[in-house]
C-alpha cells in the first residue's frame, strides 16, 4: 500500500501517478477482502455441519470498487492524453511552469 502511495507522492510523471494510484487501490482491495475472511469459515449458505461463515459484504463492495477503479483509471488516462495534447508533456513540474508563463 505504501509503495503505491510513495509513487503518487514522489513522481512528477502523470502516468506514474496513475500507476501508483492503481497499486494503492489494489492493496486496499486486498486489505478489505482479508477482513471478510473467517478462519475455517465457508460461504454464507446455511447447511448442516457448518457453524462459521465468511462475511460476503467486503467481497461485494470490492467488486463495485473494481468497476469504479477501472472507470477512474480510464478517465485519468484520457485526461493525461488531453494534457499532453495541450502542453506537450506529462511531467507535472513542466506543466506548472507552462501555466506560470501564460499571461492571465
Amino acid at each position: 500500500m505504501m509503495a503505491g502511495f510513495y509513487i503518487v507522492i514522489a513522481h512528477d510523471n502523470l502516468i506514474k501517478k496513475i500507476v501508483g494510484l492503481n497499486i494503492f487501490q489494489a492493496a486496499v482491495f486486498v486489505m478489505y477482502i482479508s477482513f471478510g475472511k473467517v478462519a475455517g469459515g465457508t460461504a454464507p449458505i446455511i447447511a448442516e455441519g457448518f457453524s462459521a461463515y465468511s462475511n460476503p459484504l467486503p467481497h461485494v463492495l470490492i467488486l463495485t470498487a473494481i468497476v469504479v477503479g477501472v472507470a477512474t483509471t480510464a478517465l485519468g488516462l484520457a485526461l493525461v492524453v488531453r494534457i499532453n495534447e495541450e502542453y506537450g508533456t506529462i511531467e507535472d513540474d513542466e506543466i506548472q511552469a507552462a501555466d506560470d508563463e501564460q499571461p492571465q
